[in-house]
């Protein structure tokens, strides 16, 4: 009777609130087609382009620390590792709300949130532990895409240095405070899945027509260091899933989501895996010093195009990676749920600004995505879901309620918890261990190399 009631109470909310979108789409068709998004496409769309970022760009630079067999096979193994994690927040994000709908609790003018799910499935201290990680990979997450944007318009135009261009942009992205929630970027993860799916394979056929450089050599792995900083690298690659529980709470039927994660990063494999691979076989042991794959393709009109689409692109990464962020803030001054778009927008611009300040002092393309990778994203989107659902459905009755069973394709609930703990142990060890170790000192090297405040990393002499 319990599974039944809760299975009424899922069913009736969810079709009610897609009935309510459709009603007001009805109102406005543009709005519906390019505006006011849903289903599974947008969030298949939100997951795939919202995963693979500027990323695409030093997934080339990881090879050259890994090698072509271990940068390949760690791809395949941290993709399918992400998809895992991603199912299990979606399943926490599903009991939670299964939970607080029983108990009559409306969230249509409340968007839902990863350290949310936590509070009230285990209390406040994974709360804490929750909000703590995911906000702070989200803040650096936001410095990545500006650093990027910095780094990719100076291939183009570097009259300027790359510091002058990073204050520009961070003027730029900070017009994302007036996208109200995840609901309105359908149109732009649509586009943006285009952009990065152009960039990877200008990157993959354009190394292939330039063929390998004279001398070309493929040492790595030669130092742990840079193997495992290559390593985290990739794990952050397929980390982005830290605003899963924000794109499920912007569908109209959350439990669709499922299957989401891991169709979009079979996508994103097709991209990744032949561009990474094109141009480490065409540039070799060059990428070790170049962490942006494009200041190494000779320019043409086709890799002004890249540029230009992933500055594009990076500009709707950063909405998707500081969009969290404002609710949070949101939420801590109480204006979380006004109507006025304007009053919200203008109360996020605080958050913008730590963002900013930051991707001047560490303006370190590549090194920082290793180093965020370790640090946060191993406890933000691997380990904390793991032992989340561990701990959530430990009980007997925890588990005979659960609204999603365990899937009996990996051997109920025994192969499960199995699985949740290998990932536990092998990101901590692997990830955070190892991977902490090396990112820190690569990053302490390239502290010491350009310094904090570096106006220009990684530019070649200029030419006037």
């Amino acid at each position: 009777m319990a599974s039944e009631k809760v299975e009424t109470v899922i069913a009736g909310n969810y079709l009610e609130m897609e009935e309510e979108g459709d009603s007001k789409s009805a109102r406005s068709k543009l709005s519906k087609l390019f505006w006011h998004g849903g289903s599974v496409y947008d969030a298949w769309f939100s997951c795939a382009s919202n995963q693979v970022a500027q990323v695409l760009l030093t997934l080339p630079y990881s090879f050259s620390q890994l090698g072509m067999l271990s940068g390949i096979l760690f791809q395949l193994f941290y993709g399918l590792m992400g998809s895992w994690t991603a199912y299990l927040i979606s399943v926490l994000y599903v009991e939670y709300r299964t939970r607080k709908e029983r108990e009559k609790v409306d969230f249509r003018n409340h968007v839902i949130q990863w350290f949310e799910v936590l509070d009230g499935l285990l209390g406040k201290h994974w709360r804490n532990a929750g909000l703590f990680f995911n906000c702070t990979f989200l803040l650096f997450g936001s410095v990545i895409q500006l650093i990027a944007c910095a780094s990719n318009i100076y291939y183009i135009n570097d009259n300027l240095d790359k510091r002058t261009w990073t204050y520009i942009f961070g003027a730029c992205c900070a017009t994302t405070v007036f996208v109200p929630s995840f609901h309105n970027y359908r149109i732009w993860s649509f586009l943006g899945l285009i952009m990065t799916t152009y960039t990877a394979w200008y990157m993959t056929i354009a190394a292939l027509i330039h063929g390998q450089v004279e001398g070309v050599k493929h040492s790595g792995p030669t130092k742990l260091v840079l193997y495992f900083t290559g390593a985290t690298n990739i794990l952050y690659t397929f980390g982005g899933h830290a605003v899963t529980v924000e794109i499920m709470h912007a569908m109209w039927k959350p439990q669709k989501f499922k299957m989401i994660y891991l169709i979009a990063t079979l996508y994103v494999l097709t991209l990744t895996l032949p561009s990474a691979s094109a141009v480490y076989w065409a540039f070799g042991d060059l990428l070790l010093t170049h962490s942006n794959a494009l200041s190494l393709l000779p320019r043409t009109g086709f890799r002004d195009t890249a540029v230009i689409l992933m500055l594009i692109h990076q500009f709707i990464t950063f909405g998707f990676a500081c969009t969290p962020l404002y609710f949070v803030w949101e939420k801590l001054i109480g204006v979380h749920e006004t109507k006025s778009l304007f009053k919200r927008a203008i109360a996020r611009l605080p958050v913008v600004i730590p963002i900013w300040f930051l991707a001047i002092i560490f303006p370190f393309f590549g090194p920082i995505n290793s180093t965020v990778g370790s640090l946060l994203v191993s406890f933000t989107v691997y380990i904390i879901p793991a032992l989340a659902h561990m701990v959530t459905f430990a009980s007997p009755t925890a588990r005979e309620n659960a609204v999603e069973r365990a899937p009996s394709i990996l051997g109920g609930w025994v192969g499960l918890y199995s699985m949740n703990v290998f990932v536990v142990v092998w990101v901590l060890v692997v990830g955070f261990g190892l991977g902490g170790w090396a990112s820190m000192i690569n990053f302490i090297r390239q502290v010491d190399t350009f310094g904090l405040f570096a106006k220009c990393y990684q530019c070649p002499p200029h030419k006037p």
